[in-house]
């Protein structure tokens, strides 16, 4: 499983700020960025979508830069500074190309360390999010996966929309956004990550020298319960649309566990991106019931989620639950051929391999694995542990997902 990213090299600053480094030699281009461990699940409830309107009103000003300055500060050098935010992380990066990493590591340190959040500007970005709340709303194949996740961690902080709504949005002050960048963004909470031709020392170097390298907040313990569980559901709610959408699903163990390597290939046979899935086969190249279905993971600290998606006419959604049901129940009680298990595995494998060719995605898995473990397996450490798993770790691990276990959400066209 060799690419063209090299061995990562770890290095902790004497404020104990993490950082991981890999370089690609033939590489013109330098991604660069921090990686918070706090999101959308540790925010107080009043303040629902505060992790999410940190991280684009950073980029609204700080001590040395208006937001113009801020956003035209990578462009100009024909670069780009980005970020997003998920339910345990928050991301703020740059893509440029070589050379430019003392313009990268200054805007990036200058935006977690001085932002001042301009009310004025506040209230325009206000503004942009509840139109991204309600675009999101608009779109029913995203709306009911946060309404599945709602039901199914109910009773944590886990499952609100990571934009909040418009009540929380609007209590969101520059006060409100300066305490939770001051608590938060702290050195034990983040790595800096590097992915570009230059050498591990001189990245380390210009990051200790920057204010970044500097910053002396204390670390404050973040309280992640684990949701109760719940008993599992089976809802359906009527939509003004012309197809309905449905996610069926259960919990699972989170990204610590044993199984997680079992998990993610039992996925990718029920229902990853090849055409050959188990789900896309029966639903659709058979017989024609859905455009999309799929099979998904999302893994948290202490649990995580199996879901599987599709799309179909209304009057199609008790054949398709039926199908996706005998599927389930093969995958438990009938382990895989050899030769079946060993086809599933080089796919899976391959599938790596191709995604690895991403840097910008490959690297940020490397930064999330350093900031969860301390580092981030190796080719070799994965394909080992995936070709250790066998027929009946499969199965075991499909009782996860069996039907009896599995909660369902439909939102219904009328």
């Amino acid at each position: 499983m060799e690419t063209n990213i090299l061995t990562p090299v770890y290095h902790t600053a004497p404020n104990g700020l993490r950082m991981v480094h890999t370089r690609v030699g033939s590489t013109r281009v330098d991604l660069a960025g921090v990686i918070v461990n706090v999101g959308s699940r540790d925010e107080a409830e009043e303040y629902n979508g505060l992790a999410h309107f940190v991280e684009h009103t950073i980029f609204k000003g700080t001590r040395r830069r208006r937001s113009w300055h801020i956003s035209n500060r990578m462009e100009a050098v024909g670069g780009e500074l980005n970020a997003y935010t998920t339910k345990e992380e928050t991301v703020v990066y740059t893509v440029a190309p070589a050379g430019n990493l003392p313009r990268s590591v200054d805007l990036i340190a200058d935006l977690v360390t001085d932002s001042i959040f301009p009310q004025a500007e506040l209230d325009k970005e206000r503004e942009v999010v509840i139109d991204e709340l309600n675009s999101y709303l608009d779109t029913p194949a995203d709306a009911v996966f946060d309404d599945f996740e709602d039901l199914l961690f109910a009773g944590s902080r886990l499952g609100h929309n990571i934009l909040g709504d418009e009540q929380s949005i609007a209590r969101l002050s520059s006060d409100v956004c300066r305490r939770y960048l001051d608590e938060f963004y702290t050195p034990a909470r983040m790595v800096f990550f590097y992915n570009g031709a230059l050498d591990a020392d001189t990245v380390f170097r210009a990051v200790e020298r920057s204010p970044l390298g500097r910053l002396a907040r204390p670390d404050v313990s973040v309280s992640r319960v684990v949701p109760p569980a719940v008993t599992p559901f089976d809802i359906s709610r009527n939509i003004d649309s012309h197809q309905s959408h449905t996610v069926i699903g259960a919990r699972i163990p989170g990204r610590a566990s044993a199984d997680r390597f079992a998990v993610a290939l039992l996925t990718n046979i029920l229902g990853g991106p090849g055409m050959n899935s188990l789900l896309n086969q029966a639903l659709r190249e058979r017989r024609g019931l859905v455009y999309s279905i799929d099979a998904s993971t999302a893994l948290y600290t202490d649990c995580g989620a199996l879901t599987i998606y599709f799309g179909c006419d209304g009057d199609d959604v008790k054949r398709c639950r039926r199908l996706v049901d005998d599927i389930l129940r093969r995958l438990c009680d009938e382990p895989l051929t050899a030769r079946r298990l060993e086809m599933a595995r080089r796919q899976f494998l391959g599938q790596m391999i191709v995604a690895a060719e991403s840097r910008e995605q490959s690297t940020m898995n490397m930064a999330r694995a350093t900031l969860l473990s301390g580092r981030a397996p190796s080719s070799a450490e994965t394909i080992e542990a995936i070709n250790a798993i066998t027929a009946d770790d499969l199965c075991r691990v499909a009782a996860y997902i069996h039907p009896a276990a599995c909660s369902t959400l439909t939102f219904r066209s009328r």
